[in-house]
């Protein structure tokens, strides 16, 4: 059984990347920021407190990784509900349980996130750490907001990535950072099909040994 870990700071291109990885070898895909986002909506939707950290991870342990649409969760509000219970230690005690038993499925799995590499799957078969400038981290959140239609202010765009880094990076719990055997991938100056071709290099040589 193959795990590959992802990890890397908002708008890196990494969820793109894992999607892309996960169906050109057949291995089931998770993105773990999904599972925070629907434990959120679940509490919303059931109008319980997002600061009751019992609560939240009770929700937590009975969410089923099966059914996350990725076009629901991604709505602001649910981001912002769930950056608040993200922080909630049991929270992600719940979360990286359901997450490692998601990384046991044969043949393979794709994983991204903030801490698969150092906290979820440290015993991952390739770990791969994608990151990016802030700048054209949220140029790219910009243009993507912008191509759906949305309206969006780069300057604030950018503050948000700024605050989210911080925030993903100070923490107490479970910090972004790579891990210490990660193969730093930076997209800045790439292209999706470049980033896949070096991602599947990266792989390729790994599942040779």
């Amino acid at each position: 059984m193959t795990t590959i870990a992802i990890d890397g700071p908002a708008a890196a291109g990494k969820g793109t990347l894992s999607r892309r990885i996960a169906e050109a070898y057949g291995y089931h895909h998770l993105d773990t920021g999904l599972t925070y986002r629907a434990t959120a909506k679940a509490l919303l939707d059931r109008g319980l407190p997002l600061d009751d950290e019992a609560i939240a991870a009770d929700v937590a342990r009975n969410l089923d990784l099966s059914g996350l649409d990725r076009a629901v969760l991604s709505a602001h509000g649910i981001g912002e509900a769930a950056s608040k219970i993200a922080v909630m230690p049991a929270v992600r005690r719940a979360l990286v349980e359901a997450q490692r038993e998601f990384a046991a499925r044969e043949p393979g799995t794709v994983l991204d996130g903030r801490d698969i590499g150092t906290v979820v799957c440290p015993d991952a078969t390739v770990k791969l750490y994608v990151t990016a400038s802030a700048d054209i981290r949220a140029r790219r959140r910009y243009d993507e907001i912008i191509a759906g239609g949305g309206t969006a202010d780069y300057d604030a765009v950018f503050e948000d990535v700024r605050r989210r880094d911080a925030r993903d990076m100070g923490r107490v719990d479970s910090p972004l950072r790579p891990a210490e055997n990660a193969h730093l991938l930076d997209t800045s100056e790439m292209s999706i099909e470049a980033a896949f071709s070096a991602a599947k290099s990266i792989i390729d040589a790994a599942l040779k040994h």
